[in-house]
C-alpha cells in the first residue's frame, strides 16, 4: 500500500508527517491489519481476565476473532474462533467459563487444549486425526501479567520486538522487573472509545509538545512536561515530578503504597514506553497504568486502560481514585485531542501531511517502522 506524497522542502527545524490517508485510507487500515496487527505480538488480556480453568474471553487482533482461554493445568491457550467442520464460530458470547467448546451448529466439540474429542458419529470416521482437527492454536506468552498472542504462523522475535522497547527505552529489560508488574492487581479499568486512527493516539503519547497546551493537572504534577519534551527521548532516564509533589495523583497528594523494589533512580520519576503495534506502559512509584489498544477501523479506535496496584492495596479497598483520576483526565483529554484532529485528516490541505518539530522529531521512527511493515 503506497500513498503518494510530494517530496517538499521544509525548513530545516521540521520534518514531514505521514500523509493524511494513512489515517482515512480503508485500504491502509486493511493492510495494517495483515501486515502488522495479525503479524506482531499483540497484548489482548490481562491474565484475571481469564482466572480459572474453563474461562474464556474473545479479543480481536486485526480480522481474526480469537478465544483466550485456560485449560485445566491453568495454563493460557488461544485458538482461532473457528470451528474446524464448517467455520461457525465456536463461541458467541464475549466471555464466560465452558467445560469444553461446542459448536453450535453440529455439535462438534473440543476440550480445552483444543482437541477434538467429540462429534456426532465421529467413531464411523476413524481416519479423522483429532489433534490435526483440533481448534487451530495461536502462538501465546504470559509477560508483566498479561497474555500477549501472535496469529501469524511464524512469530517474530518476542525479545526482538517486545522486549527491546523496554531496553530502548530504559537501558535493560532488568530495569522493569524492578516494578514486579506481574505481581500487581488492577485496581480500576476504563474503557475508552476513541474516534479516532490507532496512529495518531500512538503519535500523541509519543510526544508531549502538546502537554503544556491540554495538560494542565499533568504538568502541575511534573513540571518539566511543559516545556514539551517527552519522557520518552533520553533512554534511562523519567520525568521527574516537582518539589513539592508528593505523589502521582490529580492533585499531587500522596499515592498509595510504593512499590517494594523499584532502584532509587525509579523513585518519583515517571517512565512511558511505547510497544508497537497496541501497548503503553506508564510507570510511576506507586502503580503501573497499562494501555492497550484494539483498531477496528480506520477512524476509531478501542482503548482498555488498566491501573495496577500492590495486591494488599487493592485487596484492602484502599481509595486509588485521586491516582486514577490524574490519567483518565490525561487520557481524556489526549482522545479529545486526536478526535478534533481525526477529521482533517480527510482535509485537501493535510494531503502532504503536516510538519514535526524538534521536540517531537523522535516520532519519525516510528513512522519509518510503518512505512517498512507496509512495504509502502
Amino acid at each position: 500500500m503506497i500513498i503518494e506524497q510530494l517530496d517538499k522542502p521544509l525548513p530545516g527545524s521540521l520534518m514531514p508527517t505521514l500523509a493524511g490517508g494513512y489515517y482515512t485510507d480503508p485500504n491502509v487500515f486493511a493492510a495494517e491489519q495483515e501486515r502488522i496487527f495479525e503479524e506482531s505480538w499483540f497484548c489482548v488480556l490481562h491474565g484475571s481476565d481469564i482466572e480459572k480453568p474453563g474461562d474464556y474471553k474473545l479479543v480481536e487482533v486485526g480480522r481474526e476473532q480469537l478465544i483466550v482461554s485456560r485449560n485445566r493445568k491453568r495454563e493460557v491457550r488461544a485458538f482461532f474462533n473457528v470451528c474446524r467442520h464448517r467455520g461457525m464460530r465456536v463461541c458467541t458470547e464475549t466471555e464466560g467459563s465452558r467445560r469444553n467448546f461446542q459448536c453450535g451448529y453440529h455439535a462438534w466439540t473440543y476440550d480445552l487444549d483444543g482437541k477434538l474429542i467429540a462429534a456426532p458419529n465421529l467413531t464411523k470416521m476413524p481416519d479423522i486425526d483429532r489433534d490435526d482437527y483440533g481448534l487451530r492454536k495461536v502462538h501465546v506468552r504470559e509477560w508483566l501479567g498479561y497474555v500477549w498472542v501472535c496469529v501469524a504462523e511464524q512469530p517474530p522475535s518476542f525479545e526482538e520486538t517486545v522486549l527491546s522497547e523496554i531496553v530502548t527505552r530504559l537501558g535493560e529489560v532488568e530495569s522493569i522487573d524492578h516494578y514486579q508488574i506481574d505481581t500487581l492487581k488492577i485496581g480500576k479499568r476504563i474503557c475508552y472509545e476513541v474516534e479516532a486512527n490507532w496512529k495518531l493516539i500512538i503519535e500523541n503519547f509519543m510526544e508531549c509538545y502538546h502537554c503544556a497546551t491540554i495538560h494542565p493537572e499533568l504538568t502541575e504534577v511534573i513540571p518539566e512536561f511543559a516545556q514539551g519534551w517527552a519522557a520518552q527521548t533520553n533512554t534511562g532516564l523519567g520525568a521527574e515530578f516537582g518539589e513539592d509533589i508528593k505523589g502521582f495523583t490529580v492533585d499531587g497528594s500522596a499515592g498509595v503504597g510504593e512499590l517494594p523494589l523499584i532502584a532509587p533512580n525509579q523513585d518519583r520519576r515517571y517512565f512511558a514506553i511505547t510497544i508497537r503495534p497496541n501497548v503503553f506502559i506508564n510507570l510511576v512509584p506507586d502503580h503501573i497504568i497499562i494501555h492497550r489498544m484494539f483498531p477496528t477501523s480506520e477512524s476509531h479506535t478501542y482503548v482498555e486502560c488498566d491501573w495496577l496496584f500492590l495486591p494488599e492495596v487493592v485487596d484492602a479497598g484502599t481509595d486509588v481514585s485521586k491516582s486514577v483520576e490524574l490519567f483518565d483526565r490525561v487520557n481524556l483529554q489526549d482522545f479529545d485531542a486526536c478526535e478534533k484532529t481525526q477529521p482533517s485528516m480527510a482535509s485537501r490541505i493535510y494531503r502532504d501531511g503536516g510538519a514535526l518539530v524538534p521536540a517531537e522529531h523522535h516520532i519519525v521512527p516510528f513512522h519509518d517502522w510503518l512505512k517498512a511493515e507496509l512495504n509502502a
